[in-house]
């Protein structure tokens, strides 16, 4: 009895052995195994000799448990957006919204790791953006930021592209999205429109008053050209209109004065009127 009791707790301590044995063997294996997914690289810091200057691309790789460790880089392209307030040439605030789509540059994953970390986008980026976008705005007057927009947005483009490259950020695409003026310029902006509707305005009034001008010139003009056309035809006739006149006025008058019960009727007087020169 008891030597089966003692062989029992020899394959009993057999199986624990064998048991730890495979767990640390898994263990091992599990911690000098990692995976790299699609669109990434990773930077491998060796206690030894530091930042192994060769990265390593997709798949899974062995390591040095312990003694090496593997820091992951995204090389994808990556949104990243941020707000900036500047000054402008003529002393006029603007905040200006800025996207840029950035990516890490592969060669150079192991320097970028070293002086800057995993997360050397939100480091680099924001502060050179607005290094650029300042020196660029105080060279514009805050209307032209609008008047010259591609200018202004190629010249953003061309200087972030060229900081960005010192310290092996790529850029592929720079835009701005987003610009607001200050309350000082939008009131300025608004009293200009206001008082340039009013000069058009003005110019409209001075332009109907030179034009009824015209008009009634034109208008005097044909009327004198008609009382000489009268005058003329009247003269060819013998007589003039203001005899013509006064004839009808004196025939009204009298067909008058014999219609009221008033007037003694004077037959001496319509008989000089029907004899006078055009009666009837």
């Amino acid at each position: 009895m008891a030597d089966n009791a003692q062989q029992a707790v020899s394959l009993l301590k057999n199986i624990a052995l064998r048991a730890i044995g495979v767990g640390i063997g898994v263990t091992l294996i599990n911690s000098s195994l990692f995976t790299v997914d699609g669109g990434e690289k990773a930077v491998i810091f060796d206690h030894f000799r530091g930042v192994l200057e060769e990265t390593v691309g997709e798949g899974t790789h062995f390591l040095v448990p312990w003694l090496q460790k593997p820091y992951i880089f995204d090389i994808r392209t990556r949104p990243h957006q941020f707000s900036i307030i500047c000054q402008t040439k003529d002393l006029q605030m603007v905040n200006i919204t800025l996207r840029v789509l950035s990516r890490p540059d592969e060669r150079k994953l192991a320097v970028i790791f070293q002086h800057l970390g995993t997360e050397y986008d939100e480091k680099v980026l924001h502060s050179i953006g607005n290094e650029v976008l300042k020196a660029v705005v105080a060279q514009f007057n805050a209307d032209q930021l609008i008047t010259a927009r591609p200018r202004f947005s190629a010249l953003v483009r061309d200087r972030l592209t060229k900081r960005a490259k010192d310290f092996y950020i790529m850029l592929d695409d720079v835009a701005i999205i987003h610009l607001v003026y200050g309350n000082v310029f939008s009131k300025a902006v608004q009293n200009r429109l206001v008082a340039q509707q009013e000069a058009d305005r003005s110019e409209y009034v001075i332009m109907k008053c030179e034009q009824e001008k015209l008009a009634a010139v034109i208008r005097a003009e044909g009327e004198s050209e008609a009382a000489k056309l009268i005058s003329e035809a009247t003269a060819s006739a013998g007589m003039s209109l203001i005899e013509l006149r006064k004839i009808e006025a004196m025939k009204e008058n009298a067909a008058t004065m014999a219609r009221s019960p008033h007037v003694t009727y004077v037959p001496e007087a319509m008989s000089m009127i029907m004899g006078m020169p055009g009666a009837c």
